[in-house]
């Protein structure tokens, strides 16, 4: 007798995310060969430190004794929370955004998963847009949606052709994500403009509307001058799924919102079902003391500064070496060309050297692999060495 779990869930841990396996995989190389002999790039987990301001703000609210400040609030989050976050957001995206746009949420994760067990019946479908977080496909799958896959261009931008092909009557949401994870690109405003163009005659022929879900935890994470598009100025049944895990370096606190676009047809009826999903999904609501402390700091960010330098580092290196590689704009990754046609192959060749990479299979893009580079400057260099190797080897 093994029928311990659902085949599905068991069908879902065999299949389950690369950047957790080759995680799990570097915690048992450094106990073998010690942290500092292992290059560890599986993980965008955040080394930045967080503003000095969140910790002086969270001592701060810590000697507060009201035990109110720690009980069961409005799903949707505290009212205050929500009307500071939308006057600050009005002018991020150019819009008049008000509290009822707006539910706050654990994480972007959270964010997106009431979002899409509030538009989604059974066997609706999403686009997604190939490479793309991998965590997507479960979330789909949690609502009864149907995922449909759509390949970017060859400089990872959104290709409208593959869109349009991937449209049909079912078609009830497309996910975004700008900049991009795993490739660091952001999607050019006049590719919106046309997607945007394209929803809205799909959206009036199939009789309801097609969502654009914007998935931007690293918006503020950009390089070069480059700027994120604000897509509520550019599709009205837009939805933006947000957290302060990678701008604040804050991941594991799990804070974020839903936003709504005001535009957005049945708005109110959105935020219902957002607040009431908030609830049925088991989040209940966003953590209190961090609903109170990202409104002291809508103005701060992480040194991205610090990022930026990593990303030149490794770039310059990777391409001098003979690497193929797309420069990212924003976030904190490099999404390089396998030298190998099998990414899974050369990603165990890395291994060899004691380099943690995860192939682009995990992201629905084979052919090349993931290095996340918020990892210090002293993994960098000590990889240098490996990856060299690795594609002289071949």
């Amino acid at each position: 007798m093994n029928n311990f779990v659902s085949d599905k869930i068991k069908n879902s841990i065999t299949k389950s995310s690369w950047i957790r396996k080759m995680f799990e995989k570097g915690g048992e190389l450094k106990k073998k060969f010690g942290d500092n002999n292992v290059f560890d790039f599986s993980l965008g987990n955040p080394d930045v430190p967080p503003p000095v301001k969140f910790f002086e703000t969270n001592a701060n609210l810590a000697q507060c004794r009201n035990p109110k400040n720690h009980s069961y609030m409005p799903n949707s989050g505290y009212i205050q929370s929500r009307e500071i976050l939308a006057r600050h957001l009005s002018t991020v995206y150019g819009k008049n955004i008000t509290a009822d746009n707006l539910v706050m949420t654990s994480g972007a994760a959270g964010a997106i998963n009431i979002m899409l067990k509030s538009i989604l019946n059974p066997h609706d479908e999403v686009i997604l847009i190939a490479p793309y977080f991998a965590e997507y496909i479960f979330y789909i799958d949690n609502h009864n949606g149907i995922v449909k896959i759509a390949e970017s261009s060859e400089n990872f931008d959104i290709d409208i052709s593959e869109i349009e092909k991937n449209l049909s009557p079912r078609t009830r949401a497309i996910i975004i994500n700008s900049p991009n994870n795993p490739t660091g690109k952001v999607y050019t405003e006049d590719n919106l403009k046309k997607l945007a163009q394209l929803l809205e005659a799909k959206s009036e022929t199939n009789g309801r509307p097609i969502y654009i879900i914007s998935d931007e935890p690293y918006r503020k994470i950009i390089y070069d001058d480059n700027k994120v598009p604000s897509i509520l100025k550019i599709y009205k049944n837009s939805l933006i799924a947000n957290s302060y895990s990678k701008d604040l370096s804050l991941p594991g606190e799990r804070i974020g919102y839903a936003l709504i676009n005001p535009d957005c047809a049945g708005k109110r009826e959105l935020f219902d079902a957002f607040t009431l999903c908030n609830r049925i999904c088991g989040f209940v609501n966003a953590p209190a003391t961090m609903q109170r402390i990202i409104i002291e700091l809508l103005e701060e960010r992480i040194d991205v500064s610090i990022y930026e330098k990593r990303r030149n580092t490794l770039y310059d290196y990777l391409t001098q070496t003979g690497y193929s590689i797309h420069k990212p704009e924003g976030a904190f990754y490099l999404f390089v060309k396998s030298p190998l046609n099998d990414d899974i192959e050369f990603v165990n060749r890395l291994l060899e050297h004691n380099i943690l990479a995860v192939p682009g299979a995990g992201f629905g893009r084979s052919g090349y692999f993931r290095l996340a580079y918020c990892v210090s400057q002293e993994t960098i260099n000590g990889a240098f060495p490996g990856f060299a190797k690795a594609i002289l080897d071949i």
